[in-house]
């Protein structure tokens, strides 16, 4: 069965806003364009952008992780205690992207479960209701342009 995320940790596109997005040409030329606005000096490192299909349909899709951005000298500015902000992109099968979802996370592994590729999402423990300092590790599936949680522990 699955659990619903905590929106604190993860901001979902809702399903019938896809169609009213614009379809981004590349998430890479828009997310920079966006950071070299935004900073007198943005530097991106090799892992800013990631490319390879997550939501196992055969067509590259792309995540963002905003960690690898260092914008007026400073690496992450965005990121806290929570995490750093990381955007998940689908591509279109008639071409560009969209964006399905964007979390503040440690990280993440992206696996075979049962046959499929999962992330296995690595946040704050408070997103799983605790209060140790273990992360909490969220293991979760693209189906449909959303984020379905599997589990949580």
């Amino acid at each position: 069965m699955a659990v619903a995320l905590h929106l604190a940790a993860l901001v979902f596109v809702p399903a019938g806003s896809v169609a009213q997005q614009q379809l981004l040409t590349d998430p890479e030329i828009y997310e920079k364009d966006h950071f070299r606005q935004q900073c007198a000096t943005a530097d991106f490192g090799p892992d800013f952008i990631k490319r390879f299909d997550i939501n196992n349909d055969g067509i590259v899709d792309a995540v963002a992780n905003h960690a690898e951005l260092t914008c007026n000298g400073a690496k992450g500015p965005a990121c806290d205690e929570d995490g750093c902000p990381y955007n998940f992109y689908l591509q279109a099968k008639e071409g560009g992207y969209f964006m399905i979802a964007t979390a503040r996370i440690y990280g993440y592994d992206f696996v075979k479960y049962f046959g499929n590729m999962v992330f296995m999402l690595k946040m704050h423990p408070r997103f799983c209701d605790r209060t140790d300092t273990e992360p909490c590790v969220m293991r979760v599936r693209v189906r449909g342009g959303r984020f379905v949680t599997i589990s949580k522990k």
